[in-house]
């Protein structure tokens, strides 16, 4: 009998490998899958086609998911490592992933944290970055209701696991940033109660993990000091920094010395937003990005209140994503086109006489030749278009 699917697909689309992969090693061991289970231990190859297979029954059948999760535990010779990167793969398809194999996914993963497996915490992380910012339909709801209830009924194995404590940390947040503003349904509201206090006791109780996610915390703090919880959080950390019993921490400022690490800015973008994005900032060409922009706001930008999103997505492109100097030079398209947004910026603040002369600037002391050489072959044309002005501005002063 064949059993159920894993993923949804559309007409005429071949299987996808993993579950063509997972699908076929269980067919050829569903016979050993059932109990009394061989005390014997596998070879390496049919020890990992086992897993495979247990993989597929775990995500399958969730009747018998018990039996299987039984079955796994008792053939396991390297700590779940194999295990859990098939979960990880499988969750690289998450959003593909029918509502069976969804469900099953997350219960496993609560299982095994019981059992210390090796790498859960970069599954967990890879989860979290499946909760999409901006959208409230009752899957993406569902999911990150779900993700919570694991890792605060796992409180003690999240203090234990700093990474992923503080990456969840910026991912509620961030998230109730979303959520708060909006009203509705009961399980909203409870979404939000559950954010507020599992953010607030990971910053009271353990502020010194929360540190790790560095400067970026005081500007997802300060989306959030308008709910009651956090105003008082904020003023703590303006006024009574001792409140928090971190050494390290006597003011906000030591906060400000801190560089976010890259992983964070990673968790707001899913893993196939962030496929397609390095495609874009890689491949496409300059005079054919507009098609393919297009086709990445439609898939990811096109429902109500996504548009908060794109904040994440520039953090991403500037914060993550580094091309190679060849891509640099060459005509794909490049980040936020940097250059022309600074020159833009720069004309725009001549313009309006905020800044009245770039020499200070170019002839700082301060600045080395080489960088000083560097900046007047930048904004040679800025420089002439500011000196025009000030020269202006003196004939109409002497007239």
């Amino acid at each position: 009998m064949c059993p159920e699917r894993l993923l949804r697909t559309v007409p005429h689309e071949a299987e996808n490998p993993i579950e063509k992969s997972l699908r076929e090693a269980f067919l050829l061991l569903q016979n050993q899958l059932k109990p009394p289970f061989p005390l014997t231990i596998p070879f390496p190859p049919e020890y990992s086609q086992l897993n495979h297979a247990i993989a597929f029954g775990i995500l399958a059948q969730p009747h018998l998911a018990k039996v299987h999760l039984t079955h796994l535990h008792a053939i396991v010779v390297d700590g779940y490592e194999i295990f859990t990167s098939i979960l990880k793969l499988c969750n690289e398809s998450f959003s593909r992933l029918l509502e069976v194999p969804k469900c099953q996914l997350l219960w496993v993963c609560s299982m095994l944290i019981h059992v210390s497996a090796e790498k859960i915490e970069t599954l967990f992380i890879s989860l979290m970055r499946q909760i999409t910012g901006g959208d409230f339909s009752e899957s993406n709801l569902w999911l990150s209701v779900e993700v919570l209830k694991i890792l605060s009924n796992n409180w003690d194995w999240l203090v234990e696991e700093p990474i992923v404590l503080s990456s969840a940390l910026y991912v509620y947040l961030r998230l109730l940033a979303d959520h708060f503003r909006l009203g509705g349904s009961f399980k909203l509201e409870e979404l939000k109660r559950m954010e507020i206090d599992f953010c607030v006791k990971a910053l009271r109780e353990h502020f010194q993990l929360s540190m790790h996610i560095g400067r970026d915390l005081v500007r997802i703090l300060q989306d959030v000091t308008y709910i009651p919880e956090f105003k008082d959080i904020w003023k703590d950390l303006l006024f009574d920094p001792k409140s928090f019993q971190v050494l390290e921490f006597s003011s906000l400022s030591n906060l400000y010395w801190r560089r976010t690490p890259s992983h964070f800015f990673s968790l707001r973008i899913s893993p196939q937003m962030e496929s397609q994005l390095r495609f874009l900032l890689t491949f496409v060409k300059w005079g054919s990005q507009k098609r393919y922009q297009a086709w990445f706001v439609k898939k990811h930008l096109y429902w109500p209140g996504s548009e908060s999103m794109i904040s994440d997505i520039v953090r991403f492109i500037c914060c993550v994503h580094h091309p190679s100097n060849e891509i640099i030079h060459s005509n794909v398209i490049s980040r936020e086109m940097l250059a022309g947004s600074v020159s833009a910026s720069i004309n725009l603040l001549l313009r309006k006489g905020v800044v009245h002369s770039l020499d200070p600037l170019i002839s700082c002391n301060s600045i080395s030749p080489v960088l000083r050489e560097r900046l007047n072959s930048f904004l040679p044309a800025l420089h002439l278009c500011c000196n025009k002005k000030v020269n202006e501005d003196e004939t109409s002063t002497d007239i």
